[in-house]
């Protein structure tokens, strides 16, 4: 049986709207979102597997989970 090859998850910050509040930087349980110079999110993708956690927390809605090819 062959197995079906999904596609990666991970997430994508709206740089332009983020607040910088640090919700998602506290919740993403692999660290692999930081605040970067105070100004927006950013997204390890090399950390990142895609939980979602970061987007259900982020209280202006700017972090999008999206499936990438590997």
């Amino acid at each position: 049986m062959e197995k079906t090859k999904r596609a990666a998850r991970r997430a994508f910050v709206d740089g332009g709207a983020c607040v910088a509040c640090g919700c998602c930087v506290k919740v993403c349980p692999l660290g692999a979102i930081a605040v970067a110079r105070g100004i927006a999110a950013q997204v390890d993708m090399g950390r990142c597997v895609g939980c979602g956690k970061c987007a259900r927390e982020c209280p202006a809605s700017v972090i999008e989970i999206r499936e990438v090819t590997a």
